[in-house]
């Protein structure tokens, strides 16, 4: 394939319905399991740490402690759903299964598949948002009508990992190789982001390399909602989101090509 062809422009059509479709009706014969391990892992985690430590810290932000993680965990959530999504599941229908092969000898481009995959990282994403949220919503906390914007909120978070997702797809020889991606970068994105303390409470350097990290964006936009607030800078929290997951796709589409249409 030649070098021009790898690097054109992605070909947007609405032809990944299908293939978004295709993936519901898998994902629905599991959607049971798939929902209540959203909901327990953050219960265990928000009960142990919210109420335990929460209990020599009292109020963080303004809010306590318990609820101030929920928030966290929100965005940690989709974070971990949509990049889980575009690399092992990805990589099962890519090379294991060989479902997007099969895809792609349809009327149906490869541009159509990876579209699809990105959109249903990104839907997922928000799946295991609104799972977390009812947790919240169950311990008491986050009642009120600005909560539901953290819903849409996760499908941008979804779409930033999930394009990520797909990029480590294209580049992954076999699953042992998205360990590098959960080490490298979603573990320093977990505990730099502000998940579990203020990113004020860090030195003033590390303070200034959170800033560009997207984790800590999509919170900064998710605590206040679930105060009632609507976040200051929003246009920024989104550009910086936005511009990642555009780059990111944009990247995972390159080099799936060229892995795949060779």
């Amino acid at each position: 394939m030649s070098t021009s062809s790898v690097l054109r422009p992605p070909a947007i059509s609405t032809r990944f319905v299908p293939v978004w479709r295709r993936n519901l009706l898998v994902w629905r014969k599991l959607a049971i399991a798939s929902i209540l391990g959203n909901i327990a892992d953050p219960l265990l985690y928000m009960l142990a740490l919210g109420y335990g430590i929460g209990s020599f810290i009292g109020n963080v932000d303004g809010m306590p402690y318990v609820a101030f993680i929920g928030t966290g965990m929100v965005c940690q959530s989709a974070m971990f759903t949509a990049s889980f999504e575009g690399m092992y599941s990805a990589f099962s229908r890519m090379h294991v299964q060989r479902t997007w092969e099969a895809i792609i000898n349809a009327p149906i481009g490869l541009d159509d598949v990876v579209l699809a995959e990105w959109i249903w990282c990104a839907t997922k994403a928000v799946m295991s948002t609104g799972a977390i949220l009812i947790v919240i919503f169950a311990l008491g906390f986050g009642h009120t009508w600005h909560a539901l914007w953290i819903l849409p909120l996760g499908f941008v978070v979804g779409l930033c990992f999930g394009a990520f997702g797909l990029v480590m797809n294209a580049l992954a020889p076999s699953y042992d190789f998205f360990t590098y991606f959960f080490t490298l970068v979603l573990t320093p994105m977990l505990l730099f982001s502000g998940v579990y303390f203020p990113v004020g409470q860090m030195p003033s350097w590390l303070a200034h390399i959170a800033q560009v990290l997207p984790l800590k964006h999509a919170i900064d936009m998710a605590r206040p909602l679930m105060l009632g607030r609507a976040p200051t800078e929003i246009a920024l929290h989104v550009a910086v989101l936005a511009a990642y997951a555009i780059v990111a796709y944009c990247a995972a589409l390159v080099l799936t090509r060229r892995r795949l249409l060779k």
